[in-house]
């Protein structure tokens, strides 16, 4: 009997999505706190493009629910003014 390939394991893909975003999270928390070379080295720790996207998308999927739930909106409401604020603003300033 071969083994499975490890994406092929159950919860694997779970595992990695989460793995991600943690890294995602960790590349913005550096970066807030002015670890500009900290930010680098996680951004650099992603396997690759695909692991990077997707460990912002967790990130940014997870950050609008908890927007929504603690206003009190739909999360389509919340991705609605987000929308709104970077149309107004083009570029989103630095928030350190």
């Amino acid at each position: 009997m071969t083994a499975r390939p490890e994406s092929a394991q159950p919860g694997a893909a779970v595992r990695a999505a989460t793995d991600a975003a943690q890294r995602a999270a960790g590349v913005i928390a550096a970066r807030r706190r002015g670890d500009d070379a900290g930010a680098e080295a996680l951004l650099a720790s992603f396997p690759d493009e695909a692991a990077k996207a997707g460990g912002f998308f967790v990130l940014a999927d997870l950050a609008i629910a908890l927007l929504a739930r603690a206003s009190d909106q739909r999360a389509d409401e919340v991705v609605q003014d987000l929308t709104i604020l970077l149309a107004a603003h083009a570029t989103v300033p630095d928030q350190r």
